[in-house]
């Protein structure tokens, strides 16, 4: 059996998650129904919401559920822009680190090509970090708003949210704060925060997938994507209840006793990277060493091909990710390393690891040992491919 080292991609349900699950399941009716039934129903999916909006800091009403992070992230993002055009004085200008997930980038990237939009990185520094002095002096006015990842789901660099939340508020300016890689590994509380909205990824934390949630505040309102029924805020579409539910036991589950588990997952993690380092001293680090997801270890491998280390350790038993885009079969560089400063060839050897709770020292242990020869093939397989392109 594969050893599971992937777990920013997506985490394995919960035994008592897939239990509640599929009780929830069973359940007939439709929350929307004023019958017994549909109430029922209702009951149980207010109770997820309460659930959820508990785990992170949040008012059951400001919790609307989604499909999933990606359709979270463009609801904060287009909703948030559309609802700041409606004044007298229009508000172009979309503001955000570079190297955020591709739900926003394409999300921006969208409004400025159908609504006119102007979207702005912000540049950040070698560590993924957002450069805050450059961030203040984009502020203005005509900015919709701010859209920033609370913490990679690359490399693992933790932002600072407060900070970016304070100098945005100053100006006046809602954010938006994409925590669905944060969620379940770094204690998060909405209103602390101060940000105008959030968003959030049940099967990052043990969940099924199919369901995810944005937070809005109280203050704050988004012009829905969606139209019909009015069934939550800022969301039409008959609500998914049992997703609801399972959703409600992953965030109970995953944010209990966070502080010692976070603790632990950063020990596994920590072990992991000073093994690589032992074992191929090539091996780069990135991300930010300190400030950065318990669970995740990101490295590149100057002059390794990162797609063939992938096949190589999976063809060993090890489930990894490069954190590469591909399309149309042609690798591209990770827009967040290159953003990063990484240069183009460094980046295409890159490897994430990212290891869960259930995570054991003894697979830390295997990956490691595995990890030489792996590293070795894949760095001759890149040295082949760039003799030949240069032989073309």
């Amino acid at each position: 059996m594969a050893i599971y080292l992937d777990h920013a991609a997506t985490t394995p349900m919960t035994p008592r998650v897939r239990e509640a699950y599929l009780e929830a399941l069973g359940v007939v009716g439709n929350p929307s129904s004023i019958h017994s039934q549909g109430q029922n129903a209702k009951r149980m999916l207010e109770e997820a919401r309460e659930r959820v909006a508990a785990s992170l800091g949040a008012d059951a009403v400001e919790v609307t559920f989604t499909s999933g992070g990606t359709e979270a992230i463009n609801l904060a993002v287009k909703g948030l822009y559309w609802e700041r055009q409606r004044g007298e004085r229009p508000r172009p200008r979309i503001l955000m680190p570079a190297g955020e997930h591709h739900a926003t980038v394409d999300a921006a990237a969208w409004l400025a090509q159908a609504q006119g939009a102007i979207v702005e990185e912000v540049p950040v520094d070698a560590v993924g970090r957002i450069d805050l002095d450059a961030l203040r002096a984009a502020l203005g006015d005509d900015v919709a708003l701010v859209t920033a990842i609370w913490a990679n789901n690359e490399v693992g660099t933790v932002q600072p949210v407060r900070e970016i939340v304070a100098l945005a508020a100053a100006e006046g300016v809602p954010v938006h704060l994409d925590a669905v890689a944060a969620y379940g590994y770094l204690p998060i509380d909405f209103h602390a925060s101060g940000a105008a909205a959030l968003s959030v990824s049940a099967h990052k934390i043990g969940g099924p997938v199919g369901i995810g949630a944005l937070l809005i505040a109280r203050s704050s309102s988004v012009t829905p994507l969606v139209h019909g029924g009015n069934q939550q805020r800022a969301r039409s579409g008959t609500q998914d209840a049992a997703g609801a539910v399972a959703f409600g036991v992953a965030a109970a589950e995953a944010t209990r006793e966070l502080g010692i588990r976070s603790g632990l997952l950063a020990a596994r993690r920590d072990r992991l990277i000073a093994g690589v380092r032992a074992a191929v001293p090539s091996a780069i680090l990135r991300g930010d060493p300190v400030d950065r997801l318990p669970g995740n270890a990101h490295f590149t491998f100057p002059g390794c091909e990162g797609d063939s280390l992938l096949f190589l350790l999976d063809v060993a038993g090890f489930s990894v990710s490069t954190g590469s885009a591909c399309q149309a079969g042609v690798p591209e560089a990770s827009h967040v390393l290159l953003g990063m400063g990484v240069s183009e060839p460094d980046a295409r050897g890159a490897l994430r690891i990212t290891i869960g709770h259930e995570t054991t020292g003894g697979e830390v242990d295997a990956f490691v040992a595995a990890l030489p020869a792996a590293v070795e093939r894949a760095t001759r397989a890149g040295l082949a491919d760039r003799v030949v392109g240069f032989g073309a």
